[in-house]
């Protein structure tokens, strides 16, 4: 009871809500926009006030006098025309005030729009273990009144529909994440609702399946390293993602890359399920960066690819500069037969690219390889030579 007390002496405001000494009608109303509203501030005789002494505001501005009209002495009455959506989801703030600026009653205006139907509904799978949609607003998007939207689902031939419960906003729309038990070999139909006070809409049902919408953590521990000395080319490596070691899933890759210097991008296609690739046709002396992504195929004998993964974080490397490889040489013979050799390695990895587009098949190991047996034919041509000249 003191407690009480206390705050009616801090409040005095609170007194007249407490016994409605005052009130506005109607109260809380939800309209569309552009309607039109005829409210009114009624007075309890025990105020001894008189309605001409009375003004309204709408969220703390002060309305025009001409938009008054004083039905008695104790009734004041306000006509708004053409509303505009509220301002906030709580409602337009309309207050009748004593003539001294303290408020005697109060209403919240919800001016807004019934919602449009949900579009752009989307799907995926996080490794096989959860499903995620998203999907944007309908029409204007804002309703500018609270409302709700429910992502749905049921499995294809099953009655029950279910609710997902882990929401999101995002600045394109809404997300949810379905962390239940998810089913892999039969066919999901999901939808959502939207509904506010001024009605509801429907989006269209999306049919999916799991294995369908696979995705993936974008390729780790990407890095990117010269080729000997060659100066057009970088190898790329890359570790596939964990759930991609999995039996269940096999993986293609997409590589692309950059000028250090630039904005555009320039893709490799034709990676395969390669967990390495040689980028030739580069500038020498030029760092690029390199990103590496992953798409899930023939899951489950699944005939569709999944869903891209993102992008890996970007990883850097120079390719050799000529004059720093002649720099680096102080015999002639060296240096020539470096030349000659570096030569050789363009040309061959020049029939590469001819014979095989984009990343090259060959691995690492073939290419070792071959260096050794193009050192040999040299040791075998400068022995003939010796000979020869003996």
């Amino acid at each position: 009871m003191i407690s009480f007390m206390f705050l009616l002496l801090l409040a005095p405001d609170v007194l007249f809500s407490l016994t409605h000494v005052a009130m506005i009608s109607p109260q809380d109303p939800i309209m569309r926009i552009g309607s039109s509203l005829t409210a009114t501030c009624t007075l309890g005789a025990e105020l001894g006030l008189h309605a001409t002494s009375l003004y309204w505001t709408l969220n703390g501005a002060r309305l025009s006098s001409s938009t008054y009209s004083i039905v008695s002495s104790n009734i004041l009455s306000i006509k708004l025309h053409s509303l505009n959506g509220s301002n906030q989801k709580s409602g337009d703030n309309l207050m009748c005030h004593r003539a001294d600026g303290r408020i005697l009653a109060g209403s919240c205006l919800y001016v807004g729009m019934p919602p449009e139907k949900p579009v752009n509904l989307t799907c995926w799978s996080h490794n096989a273990k959860d499903l995620s949609c998203r999907w944007s607003v309908g029409g204007q998007g804002e309703t500018h009144i609270p409302t709700k939207y429910t992502l749905k689902y049921k499995l294809r031939w099953h009655e029950r529909e279910n609710e997902c419960e882990n929401y999101s906003s995002e600045k394109q729309g809404y997300s949810c994440r379905i962390s239940a038990k998810i089913a892999l070999f039969t066919p999901y139909e999901i939808w959502v609702e939207a509904t506010n006070q001024l009605g509801a809409a429907i989006s269209d049902v999306s049919s999916l399946d799991v294995l369908d919408v696979v995705t993936t953590d974008p390729p780790a521990n990407v890095q990117v390293s010269r080729i000997g000395s060659l100066e057009d080319q970088l190898m790329v490596r890359w570790t596939s993602p964990t759930e991609l070691k999995d039996v269940l899933f096999q993986a293609k890759y997409q590589i692309r890359y950059r000028l250090e210097d630039s904005t555009d991008w320039k893709a490799v296609d034709n990676v395969g399920n390669l967990t390495s690739c040689w980028l030739a046709g580069l500038r020498p002396g030029t760092v690029y960066f390199v990103q590496v992504r992953s798409i899930p195929v023939g899951i489950f004998g699944s005939r569709k690819p999944g869903i891209w993964s993102g992008w890996s974080h970007p990883a850097a490397a120079s390719t050799p500069s000529g004059e720093l490889l002649q720099r680096g040489s102080c015999d002639p013979k060296a240096s020539e037969q470096n030349s000659t050799l570096r030569r050789e390695l363009k040309q061959f990895f020049g029939w590469v690219r001819k014979h095989a587009t984009g990343c090259s098949s060959m691995s690492i190991k073939l290419y070792d390889q071959w260096r050794v047996w193009l050192q040999k034919s040299h040791q075998t041509r400068n022995q003939v030579l010796q000979d020869n000249n003996s």
